[in-house]
Protein backbone atom coordinates (compact mmCIF):
# COMPACT_ATOMS: atom_id res chain seq x y z
CA UNK A 1 0.00 0.00 0.00
CA UNK A 2 3.05 2.19 0.79
CA UNK A 3 4.70 2.10 -2.65
CA UNK A 4 0.89 2.58 -4.33
CA UNK A 5 0.89 6.09 -2.58
CA UNK A 6 4.35 6.96 -3.35
CA UNK A 7 4.02 5.81 -7.17
CA UNK A 8 0.58 8.07 -7.13
CA UNK A 9 2.23 10.89 -5.59
CA UNK A 10 5.59 10.77 -8.13
CA UNK A 11 2.82 10.50 -10.81
CA UNK A 12 0.93 13.72 -9.42
CA UNK A 13 4.60 15.37 -8.94
CA UNK A 14 5.16 14.50 -12.56
CA UNK A 15 1.60 15.86 -14.06
CA UNK A 16 1.74 18.87 -11.90
CA UNK A 17 5.61 19.32 -13.57
CA UNK A 18 4.70 18.52 -17.12
CA UNK A 19 1.69 20.82 -17.00
CA UNK A 20 4.15 23.36 -15.57
CA UNK A 21 6.16 22.96 -18.77
CA UNK A 22 2.95 23.25 -21.12
CA UNK A 23 2.10 26.62 -19.92
CA UNK A 24 5.71 28.78 -20.03
CA UNK A 25 6.16 26.54 -23.57
CA UNK A 26 2.84 28.67 -24.72
CA UNK A 27 3.89 31.67 -23.30
CA UNK A 28 1.31 32.07 -20.40
CA UNK A 29 1.91 33.65 -17.25
CA UNK A 30 1.04 31.89 -13.41
CA UNK A 31 -2.40 31.66 -13.07
CA UNK A 32 -5.67 29.50 -14.36
CA UNK A 33 -6.31 28.61 -18.18
CA UNK A 34 -9.87 29.41 -18.48
CA UNK A 35 -10.55 29.58 -22.53
CA UNK A 36 -8.22 28.24 -25.18
CA UNK A 37 -8.78 28.28 -28.75
CA UNK A 38 -5.81 25.42 -29.13
CA UNK A 39 -6.60 22.02 -29.67
CA UNK A 40 -3.49 21.09 -27.64
CA UNK A 41 -5.19 21.92 -24.47
CA UNK A 42 -8.23 20.50 -25.25
CA UNK A 43 -11.67 21.51 -26.57
CA UNK A 44 -11.88 24.34 -28.67
CA UNK A 45 -14.35 26.88 -27.48
CA UNK A 46 -16.81 29.04 -28.99
CA UNK A 47 -15.66 32.64 -30.20
CA UNK A 48 -16.30 35.87 -28.08
CA UNK A 49 -18.89 38.53 -29.46
CA UNK A 50 -19.95 41.56 -28.71
CA UNK A 51 -22.74 42.45 -30.64
CA UNK A 52 -22.53 46.44 -30.78
CA UNK A 53 -19.75 46.56 -32.62
CA UNK A 54 -20.44 43.07 -34.16
CA UNK A 55 -16.73 41.88 -33.02
CA UNK A 56 -16.11 38.39 -32.77
CA UNK A 57 -12.93 36.79 -31.90
CA UNK A 58 -11.01 33.96 -30.70
CA UNK A 59 -8.05 34.20 -28.51
CA UNK A 60 -5.67 31.93 -28.24
CA UNK A 61 -5.56 31.67 -24.17
CA UNK A 62 -7.62 33.33 -21.49
CA UNK A 63 -6.06 33.42 -18.19
CA UNK A 64 -7.31 33.68 -14.51
CA UNK A 65 -4.90 35.88 -12.48
CA UNK A 66 -5.27 37.32 -9.08
CA UNK A 67 -9.21 37.78 -10.08
CA UNK A 68 -8.24 39.33 -13.25
CA UNK A 69 -8.45 37.87 -16.76
CA UNK A 70 -5.76 38.09 -18.87
CA UNK A 71 -5.90 37.26 -23.34
CA UNK A 72 -3.07 35.36 -24.51
CA UNK A 73 -2.27 35.63 -28.37
CA UNK A 74 0.59 33.43 -29.43
CA UNK A 75 2.51 34.27 -33.18
CA UNK A 76 4.24 31.95 -34.50
CA UNK A 77 8.12 33.16 -35.55
CA UNK A 78 10.50 35.44 -34.10
CA UNK A 79 9.84 38.58 -32.19
CA UNK A 80 10.49 41.95 -34.03
CA UNK A 81 11.76 44.60 -32.32
CA UNK A 82 8.13 45.90 -31.17
CA UNK A 83 4.89 44.00 -31.71
CA UNK A 84 3.30 45.00 -35.37
CA UNK A 85 0.33 47.55 -34.81
CA UNK A 86 -2.12 44.91 -36.13
CA UNK A 87 -0.60 42.57 -33.56
CA UNK A 88 -1.67 45.16 -30.66
CA UNK A 89 -4.66 46.05 -32.05
CA UNK A 90 -5.68 42.08 -32.22
CA UNK A 91 -4.82 41.48 -28.72
CA UNK A 92 -7.06 45.20 -28.13
CA UNK A 93 -9.95 43.42 -29.54
CA UNK A 94 -9.75 40.52 -27.26
CA UNK A 95 -9.33 42.61 -24.33
CA UNK A 96 -12.68 44.75 -24.99
CA UNK A 97 -14.52 41.13 -25.88
CA UNK A 98 -13.41 40.04 -22.06
CA UNK A 99 -14.37 42.98 -20.70
CA UNK A 100 -17.65 42.84 -22.28
CA UNK A 101 -18.17 38.79 -21.97
CA UNK A 102 -16.75 38.69 -18.53
CA UNK A 103 -17.73 41.48 -16.99
CA UNK A 104 -13.96 42.22 -15.82
CA UNK A 105 -11.21 45.12 -17.60
CA UNK A 106 -7.99 43.27 -18.35
CA UNK A 107 -5.45 45.69 -17.32
CA UNK A 108 -2.68 43.91 -19.84
CA UNK A 109 -3.12 41.24 -22.32
CA UNK A 110 0.15 39.57 -23.97
CA UNK A 111 1.63 38.57 -27.09
CA UNK A 112 4.06 35.30 -27.02
CA UNK A 113 6.59 35.07 -30.01
CA UNK A 114 8.78 32.16 -30.15
CA UNK A 115 11.64 34.08 -28.20
CA UNK A 116 9.86 36.96 -26.91
CA UNK A 117 6.78 38.00 -24.55
CA UNK A 118 4.73 42.01 -24.76
CA UNK A 119 2.94 42.72 -22.33
CA UNK A 120 0.57 45.01 -24.08
CA UNK A 121 -1.23 47.36 -21.06
CA UNK A 122 -5.28 47.67 -22.55
CA UNK A 123 -5.36 51.63 -21.94
CA UNK A 124 -8.32 53.80 -22.87
CA UNK A 125 -6.81 55.16 -25.55
CA UNK A 126 -5.73 51.78 -26.86
CA UNK A 127 -9.73 50.83 -26.46
CA UNK A 128 -10.76 54.47 -28.30
CA UNK A 129 -8.11 53.64 -31.09
CA UNK A 130 -9.53 50.00 -31.67
CA UNK A 131 -13.26 51.26 -31.64
CA UNK A 132 -12.23 54.19 -34.09
CA UNK A 133 -10.24 51.28 -36.50
CA UNK A 134 -13.56 49.26 -36.45
CA UNK A 135 -15.54 51.87 -37.28
CA UNK A 136 -13.18 52.95 -39.84
CA UNK A 137 -13.37 48.76 -41.38
CA UNK A 138 -17.10 49.38 -41.36
CA UNK A 139 -16.96 51.98 -43.42
CA UNK A 140 -14.41 50.49 -46.09
CA UNK A 141 -16.62 47.49 -46.00
CA UNK A 142 -19.39 49.40 -47.95
CA UNK A 143 -17.16 50.90 -50.58
CA UNK A 144 -16.55 49.42 -53.94
CA UNK A 145 -12.85 50.24 -53.93
CA UNK A 146 -10.37 50.17 -51.25
CA UNK A 147 -6.65 51.02 -51.42
CA UNK A 148 -3.90 48.35 -50.52
CA UNK A 149 -2.95 49.31 -46.84
CA UNK A 150 1.32 48.61 -47.12
CA UNK A 151 4.09 48.39 -48.67
CA UNK A 152 5.57 45.09 -47.63
CA UNK A 153 5.79 42.92 -50.77
CA UNK A 154 6.82 39.68 -48.64
CA UNK A 155 3.34 40.26 -46.92
CA UNK A 156 1.75 40.61 -50.20
CA UNK A 157 3.08 37.71 -52.03
CA UNK A 158 1.44 35.70 -48.93
CA UNK A 159 -1.95 37.32 -49.03
CA UNK A 160 -4.54 35.64 -49.13
CA UNK A 161 -6.61 38.04 -51.97
CA UNK A 162 -3.48 38.06 -54.18
CA UNK A 163 -5.00 36.32 -57.09
CA UNK A 164 -7.74 38.63 -57.17
CA UNK A 165 -6.01 42.05 -56.35
CA UNK A 166 -5.40 44.39 -58.96
CA UNK A 167 -3.05 46.27 -56.74
CA UNK A 168 -0.42 43.74 -55.93
CA UNK A 169 3.31 45.23 -55.71
CA UNK A 170 5.01 41.46 -56.78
Amino acid sequence: MTYLILLLFILALLFFWRSDRQQKAAGLPGGRVIYTDTRGWGEVEKPLFYPALALTGKPDYLIEKNGQIIPVEVKSGRAPEAPYDSHIYQLASYCLLVEKTYGKRPPYGIIHYENRDFAIDYTRELESALIELVADMRVDELKKDVPRSHEQPSRCKRCGFRNVCDQKLT
